[in-house]
């Protein structure tokens, strides 16, 4: 295991703040009914689709770091939004959806960037929402954890286009070349 490969997870991570960030944009110059019309994608609307993404990263991130309890959504008054599915909307409001999606989106460079060969090697172990027990590589979670991010990103991507809030070039080499 490599420490280009920690260096490739830190530029996912940054890319991944760089796309959210002109998802988000775009969404924005939507209405809210508009953001949340049923468009027959898994996660139905751009909202919803953006919600699951926020809800999976902030699960993923609290197995990575073994502190589940730094990464749980919170409601206006602090309290823990209790996991009910990987479909639940975590916040209805637009612009707190987008104010979390930017806070986990640093804290998840933050945690890349501690990133080296030994912890990408070393197991981790959690469970998932199932309860199904599991043990791998860290660097298969987080390669995972970035294909999901980038998979559903195109979803939101083809609903805002599709709503006429196109979102521009998505490439990761136009990313490394801004």
């Amino acid at each position: 295991m490599s420490d280009l490969l920690a260096e490739q997870y830190r530029t996912l991570s940054r890319y991944n703040s760089w796309m959210n960030a002109k998802i988000y944009e775009r969404a924005a110059s939507l209405g809210d009914e508009e953001r949340r019309r049923d468009l027959g994608a898994f996660f139905r609307s751009v909202h919803g689709t953006l919600n699951h993404l926020l809800l999976a990263d902030r699960i993923w991130m609290g197995r990575f770091t073994g502190r589940p309890e730094e990464f749980a959504s919170k409601d206006a008054t602090g309290e823990v939004i209790p996991f009910q599915s990987l479909a639940q909307e975590l916040y209805a409001d637009f612009d707190q959806l987008r104010a979390e999606r930017a806070a986990t989106d640093a804290q998840i460079e933050e945690y890349c960037a501690t990133l080296d060969a030994a912890a990408l090697a070393a197991p981790l172990r959690y469970r998932m929402t199932s309860g199904v027990a599991n043990d791998h590589p860290l660097w298969w979670a987080l390669t995972h954890f970035f294909n999901h991010q980038t998979h559903h990103r195109g979803q939101a991507s083809a609903l805002l286009t599709r709503l006429g809030a196109d979102v521009g070039v998505t490439d990761f080499i136009a990313f490394l070349r801004s």
